[in-house]
């Protein structure tokens, strides 16, 4: 009986393009081998470089919550204090079969820390700016917080403005409407968001990533980096070889 091969490799990584490339095999659904026509094919994916991006607003909007719903899925009511300076996590996202890794700064509200916060813009490639639903004064300050953003940060920053606490109905006093309105103003997505629910959470971040991916011209959605006859043809074999 004819017995699947196996290949093992080390976890290789290249510098193409400027950014790190990791060598991966593909077999079947799980493994990563290739086998197409007696012969195995080395497909090189590329990761994305670090994808900046930073969370905005006023002191009591929900960025941290909504970070931490993103980042392990759960609500952990009136565990977070005002931020203090600067925090970050790495998240790992597949768009469209590529992996991208977002380091999410999550970023203190308070005018004190404002000359802190700025100095990060510039590195970023996005900016999620959340405001309050039922707080009117982080709505109207969304405007400075915006006039900031585009004085700091870099031209073609992606800017999603976030409507959180949705899920407050009762006490809403911005409309979604306003907010609608105001993102159309300054063309930038809009979206309303749950850091206690969940709603929009994972899409707010997902559709950050899409954009990202799609303003990039260096990588392809697909792998197109293929090293061709890297073996030998596949022969009959009951055991697994390797490279050394």
């Amino acid at each position: 009986m004819n017995s699947t091969a196996c290949v093992f490799l080390p976890p290789n990584y290249f510098l193409l393009g400027g950014g790190v490339v990791m060598a991966t095999t593909h077999l079947h659904q799980h493994q990563h081998l290739s086998v197409t026509s007696h012969r195995h094919t080395l497909i090189i994916k590329q990761w994305r470089r670090i994808l900046h991006t930073i969370l905005v607003g006023d002191s009591g909007v929900g960025k941290t919550s909504l970070l931490v719903q993103f980042d392990q899925g759960k609500f952990i009511p009136g565990s977070f204090s005002s931020t203090v300076g600067i925090g970050f996590t790495n998240k790992v996202l597949t768009v469209d079969e590529l992996k991208v890794r977002l380091q999410i700064w999550d970023t203190a509200g308070q005018e004190r820390f404002r000359s802190v916060t700025h100095a990060y813009y510039r590195d970023a490639q996005a900016l999620l700016l959340l405001y309050d639903i039922t707080s009117r004064s982080s709505f109207d300050n969304t405007r400075a917080w915006l006039t900031e953003i585009h004085e700091y940060a870099q031209d073609d920053v992606v800017i999603m403005l976030l409507g959180n606490k949705s899920d407050m109905a009762s006490a809403r006093v911005i409309r979604r409407e306003e907010g609608e309105k105001l993102a159309r103003e300054y063309g930038v997505i809009f979206l309303e968001t749950s850091a206690k629910t969940g709603l929009n959470v994972d899409e707010a971040f997902m559709t950050v990533a899409k954009e990202l991916v799609r303003r990039s011209v260096q990588l392809p959605i697909e792998p197109r980096f293929h090293l061709h006859d890297l073996m030998e043809p596949e022969k009959e074999s009951s055991g697994c070889c390797g490279f050394s």
